[in-house]
């Protein structure tokens, strides 16, 4: 049986962790800023994990 192929925009993205979580980083870091205010943009410095719901899928992309 050949091996699966991991989905590289998913590789960039997330990191699956012992527990078995799913790191990601969070959105609306990239452009825009001036309008954002200066503790939002402090608040979304930080990773957050994938949802429940999101996490098999992910899991998916991700197979070794």
């Amino acid at each position: 049986m050949p091996k699966q192929k991991t989905h590289s925009a998913s590789k960039k993205r997330f990191n699956v962790l012992k527990s078995g979580k799913v790191k990601r980083t969070q959105c609306n870091k990239n452009h825009k800023l001036t309008k954002k205010t200066t503790k939002r943009i402090r608040d979304l410095r930080g990773s957050s994990y994938v949802d429940q719901t999101q996490e098999k899928t992910v899991k998916k992309m991700l197979p070794y």
